[in-house]
C-alpha cells in the first residue's frame, strides 16, 4: 500500500488552502436504493455525531444461545422474552450513550438512526397516561432488531411491536433499517406511535435531523407500515382534522417545529447527489428522494459523508465518531456480499476501511478485550470501566482521533494532505476488492471457515496499514 513519505507531506503542506468547517453537530444518513447504485447494492451511509468526550468500540459478536425462560432486560425495568439464539453482529458501540450504536447482523440487516424531534408530551406525562409502560424502550430497540431480524421489513415490524408494547422514551427519531433488497425509514414518536416508509429503489435519500416521511397511504402495506392508531391519535389530540380537506402528512402533523422550514444539510446532500445547483431556499419541501446524476458507489457515499460544505450545511464535523457505509449486496453469501465500511473519527480526516460481514473477529485494537456476554450488558455500556474515555495507544480509535485533532489545528492546509494520502490508499483497496471476493467465494464453496479466516486476515492487514499511516501523518503534523 502507499505510505506517506515525508517529502510528499512537505510538498502537500505547502499547497493552498480550502474552506474549513464550523462546528455543527447532528447525525446524517444517506440511503441508496438498489437501482440507484452502481452495483445493484443497497447502500446506507451514516455519520454518528455527538457532543462531549467520546470513544468508539467496534466488535464482532458471535451468535448467543439462551435457555428457555431467559429474558432481555430493558434499561428502565421492562423485560422481553429472550430468543433461544441471537444473530451474530458487527457492532459499533458508543459507550454511555443511549441512541448512538450501529449494527450489521449476519443476515445483512443494518440499523442506524438520526434524532428527529416530534411533538408529544414529556416522559412523565406519558408514563402517567399509560402511553409509556414498564419504563419504556430506548437503547435496546435497535439491539433487539439486530439480534432477531432476518430482513429489513421484519426489523421494522419487530421495532413497531416493541414501541407499541412499551412506548418509546426519546423525543423522536428516524431509524434506517436496510438489507440487500430494500431500505426503510422508521419514524418514531415518543410514546407508542410510529410510521415506516420503504425507500424507492431508484432514489437516494439524505436524512438530517428532521422527519422526512410526508403523506402516507396506510392501505399500501408494500410501501408503508405504521401503528394502527397513528391518525386517530393525532385527531384525538387536535393535531389533525380529517375534514380539513388535506391528506394526512406525518411530517406536518407530528413534527415539533410547527414551521416546515427547509434544512440546509438536506439541501447540501441533494446538491451533491444531483451534481446540480439547487436554489436556496427551495420553494417547497422536496420529495423523499431523488435520482442521482450517476449511479452511486461506496466511494460516492463516503464523499458525501466527508463533505465540509460550509456553515449550517457541513456533513463532516469534529463531533463525528464514525462515518460508515453499509454495502449490502444480494446474489452472494451475506458473509462476502455485505461489508461494513468504516471511517474512524471524523470522515474528512479518516480512511475508509472494509470489514466483511464474514470476518471471525475485528482486528486488534478496535475494541478492548473481554467476554462478549459481559460487553453486551447494560451495566457495561452505561457504566463503562474506569478509563474508557482516556486516551490509550492500545485502541485504534485514538490513532484516528489524534490525527483528526492535528488536522483541525490547521484544517485548510492539512486536510488536503490527509485526503491525498487516503485517496491513494482507498484506490488500491477498491482495485483489489474484486480479486479478494473472487478468492473468498472460491474458498466459501468448499470451506466457509477458510473463507472466514481469509477475510479476517485481509481486513486486519488493511487496518494495520491504515493505523500506521495515521500515526505517520499525526507525527508529521506535530513537528
Amino acid at each position: 500500500m502507499v505510505r506517506p513519505l515525508r517529502v510528499v507531506l512537505l510538498l502537500l503542506l505547502g499547497m493552498g488552502s480550502m474552506g474549513g468547517a464550523r462546528r455543527v453537530y447532528g447525525c446524517y444518513a444517506v440511503i441508496v436504493g438498489r437501482e440507484a447504485s452502481a452495483d445493484g447494492s443497497v447502500l446506507v451511509g451514516h455519520n454518528e455525531q455527538n457532543y462531549g468526550r467520546r470513544v468508539l468500540h467496534f466488535r464482532r459478536i458471535p451468535r448467543q444461545q439462551f435457555p428457555a425462560g431467559a429474558v432481555v432486560r430493558l434499561r428502565r425495568g421492562g423485560t422481553v422474552a429472550q430468543a433461544s439464539e441471537t444473530a451474530a453482529l458487527l457492532w459499533s458501540e458508543n459507550p454511555g450513550l443511549e441512541f448512538s450504536d450501529a449494527y450489521l447482523n449476519e443476515h445483512g440487516v443494518a440499523v442506524v438512526s438520526d434524532a428527529c424531534p416530534t411533538r408529544e408530551d414529556d416522559y412523565p406525562a406519558l408514563v402517567a397516561r399509560g402511553e409509556i409502560r414498564q419504563g419504556g424502550i430506548g437503547y435496546m430497540l435497535r439491539r433487539l432488531v439486530a439480534q432477531r431480524a432476518t430482513t429489513a421489513r421484519e426489523g421494522v415490524r419487530l421495532a413497531g411491536k416493541l414501541i407499541e408494547q412499551f412506548g418509546y422514551v426519546d423525543s423522536g427519531r428516524t431509524y434506517v433499517i436496510a438489507d440487500p433488497r430494500e431500505a426503510w425509514l422508521l419514524a418514531v414518536v415518543r410514546g407508542r406511535r410510529w410510521v415506516a416508509q420503504r425507500v424507492p429503489d431508484d432514489v437516494v435519500v439524505g436524512l438530517p435531523n428532521i422527519h422526512l416521511i410526508g403523506e402516507v397511504d396506510l392501505a399500501d402495506t408494500e410501501r408503508f407500515l405504521a401503528s394502527a392508531d397513528l391518525i386517530d391519535y393525532a385527531v384525538g389530540r387536535g393535531w389533525f382534522d380529517p375534514a380539513g380537506g388535506e391528506p394526512f402528512n406525518f411530517r406536518k402533523v407530528y413534527r415539533r417545529d410547527r414551521r416546515d422550514a427547509p434544512d440546509l444539510r438536506r439541501w447540501r446532500g441533494r446538491q451533491l447527489v444531483s451534481a446540480e445547483r439547487i436554489p436556496w431556499p427551495p420553494d417547497e419541501p422536496p420529495p423523499l428522494g431523488l435520482r442521482p446524476a450517476r449511479k452511486m458507489t461506496v466511494a460516492a457515499v463516503a464523499a458525501i459523508l466527508r463533505d465540509t460544505g460550509g456553515p449550517g450545511r457541513t456533513l463532516s464535523t469534529p463531533g463525528t465518531q464514525e462515518g460508515a457505509v453499509f454495502q449490502l449486496r444480494d446474489g452472494m453469501p451475506r458473509a462476502i456480499g455485505c461489508i461494513y465500511w468504516r471511517m474512524t473519527a471524523e470522515p474528512a480526516t479518516s480512511v475508509l476501511l472494509p470489514f466483511y460481514l464474514g470476518i471471525g473477529k475485528t482486528p486488534p485494537g478496535f475494541c478492548p478485550p473481554g467476554d462478549a456476554r459481559a460487553q453486551l450488558s447494560l451495566a457495561h455500556h452505561f457504566d463503562p470501566p474506569h478509563g474508557t474515555f482516556e486516551r490509550g495507544d492500545d485502541l485504534v480509535w485514538w490513532a484516528f482521533k489524534v490525527l483528526q485533532d492535528r488536522v483541525r489545528e490547521d484544517f485548510d492546509r492539512r486536510v488536503k494532505v490527509v485526503r491525498t494520502v487516503w485517496a491513494a490508499f482507498e484506490q488500491e483497496v477498491f482495485a483489489e476488492q474484486a480479486a479478494v471476493e473472487k478468492k473468498a467465494l472460491r474458498l466459501w464453496q468448499s470451506d466457509p471457515r477458510a473463507a472466514e479466516a481469509y477475510l479476517t486476515q485481509h481486513c486486519a492487514r488493511l487496518a494495520a496499514e491504515a493505523v500506521g499511516q495515521a500515526g505517520c501523518l499525526a507525527e508529521e503534523f506535530a513537528r
